[in-house]
């Protein structure tokens, strides 16, 4: 194991090599980290949007830029970048993470394309989970901006988030294993691209209204200031 910063591009490519010269080969690489940030974007800080997109789209960029010849070398690669449900639909207060998703996505999908035209031996792979049992909402920014408890918020985002970190890794496993271009990680996921593709960019004065009231109760709960 090793501990950097995915939003270090000298540090990354110096882990990428790192791996190779000790083991030789390297064949599946996983660009997953991510953190969250809860504002709009009349309030947003430039500093906490440029911090979130260093790691989320600048990490998943760096990952694959710094492995990606290793990968071919290999004679046998599978490259999986980990995007979001919010890289499929658009949220209030998310649009900085929905903003690195979607170009995680557009990425993604467009290297599997040059992938294949090139006749490489990588496989790509765009992973959609929804809510997961990780420490992302505990370490996320804005919440007390909000005046949001994060305790609290992290609470309710457990008792929403049904997948377990385990259960998401089996499935991304088996995605990579069949070579799917797309891996949906739990029945939310697939409720939100469901809505994505049968309802288009309408879903966004549906949803508009149905989160005005989800405010308001909140705030009414003392659940947001």
């Amino acid at each position: 194991t090793a501990v950097l910063d995915v939003a270090d591009r000298a540090a990354v490519q110096d882990y990428a090599d790192s791996v190779q010269s000790s083991f030789g080969r390297v064949t599946m690489v996983f660009n997953n980290a991510g953190v969250a940030l809860g504002a709009d974007v009349v309030d947003m800080s430039w500093e906490d949007f440029d911090w979130l997109m260093g790691i989320n789209f600048g990490g998943v960029v760096n990952g694959t830029k710094a492995f990606l010849p290793y990968l071919i070398a290999s004679g046998d690669g599978h490259l999986v970048n980990t995007s979001s449900v919010f890289g499929l639909v658009g949220i209030p207060s998310q649009s900085a993470y929905n903003a690195a998703k979607f170009a995680v996505r557009g990425f993604t999908e467009a290297l599997r394309q040059e992938m294949k035209i090139s006749r490489h031996p990588v496989t790509v792979t765009c992973v959609h989970p929804g809510g997961v049992k990780t420490n992302i909402v505990n370490n996320a920014r804005g919440v007390s901006d909000m005046g949001a408890d994060t305790a609290t918020i992290a609470s309710m985002f457990n008792n929403i988030a049904r997948t377990t970190p385990e259960k998401a890794a089996a499935t991304i496993l088996k995605g990579m294993d069949k070579k799917k271009p797309r891996v949906l990680i739990g029945a939310d996921a697939r409720g939100f691209d469901f809505v994505a593709r049968v309802v288009g960019p309408r879903y966004q004065d549906m949803a508009a209204p149905i989160t005005r009231a989800g405010y308001a109760f909140a705030r009414k709960r003392g659940i947001i200031k």
